[in-house]
């Protein structure tokens, strides 16, 4: 979150007391939309922890989601070099458009942002009737099961590269990832619990 520093090194005069900010999709990295934020603004989001912009239309304060519950749940609030424009991570609560859609600038996703989609539609495939899709009978077929498709495709990935073959390695990347991702949702973790692992052996 903002430190008292950086909060004191805002150029409110710069932008005549109307702040640029972005927010982004704190998992997804998807940007989500853009609004402006004034001082008062500002203060409430980070008083209550859910976005709030100066809406210019309305002429007052509004906090995303105050009719339709679609909240931005705030992570993060970081200040560009310049100290004129805020990045804000946030985590969506149910669609952040007004059309229905997961951005206001969709369908312009990146490749990590279809990641998290899928990792989505896989979780959402755990409830699923075994007969409605090959995810659902797998999580119907157990653990042991899950756990074996992982072992072969990781076999068969490591085989297609020994060979060389690039086409046939990236098919059965593909299929390890997936397997991958069905059985951490098995297992109640995501790929985020990975990342973070990942950063803090990094660090």
């Amino acid at each position: 979150m903002l430190t008292e520093q950086q909060l004191t090194q805002l150029d409110w005069d710069k932008t005549q007391g109307m702040i640029p900010v972005i927010v982004q999709h704190n998992v997804s990295g998807e940007v989500l939309m853009h609004g402006y934020m004034n001082q008062p603004a500002l203060e409430k989001t980070l008083a209550e922890g859910n976005v709030t912009f100066f809406s210019r239309t309305k002429n007052r304060l509004w906090t995303k989601g105050e009719t339709s519950g679609n909240f931005l749940q705030v992570v993060s609030i970081t200040p560009d070099c310049d100290n004129d424009t805020l990045l804000v991570l946030a985590n969506p609560i149910g669609p952040t458009c007004h059309l229905g859609t997961s951005s206001c600038f969709s369908p312009a996703a990146s490749e990590w942002t279809f990641l998290y989609q899928l990792e989505q539609l896989l979780a959402s495939r755990k409830s699923a009737d075994p007969e409605s899709s090959y995810t659902a009978r797998l999580y119907a077929s157990g653990t042991k099961r899950i756990a074996q498709k992982v072992g072969e495709e990781g076999v068969e990935t490591a085989l297609a590269a020994t060979v060389n073959d690039r086409h046939e390695l990236t098919n059965e990347a593909s299929d390890l990832i997936y397997h991958l991702m069905v059985l951490l949702q098995d297992q109640d973790l995501d790929f985020s619990a990975v990342i973070n692992n990942l950063r803090a052996r990094h660090q």
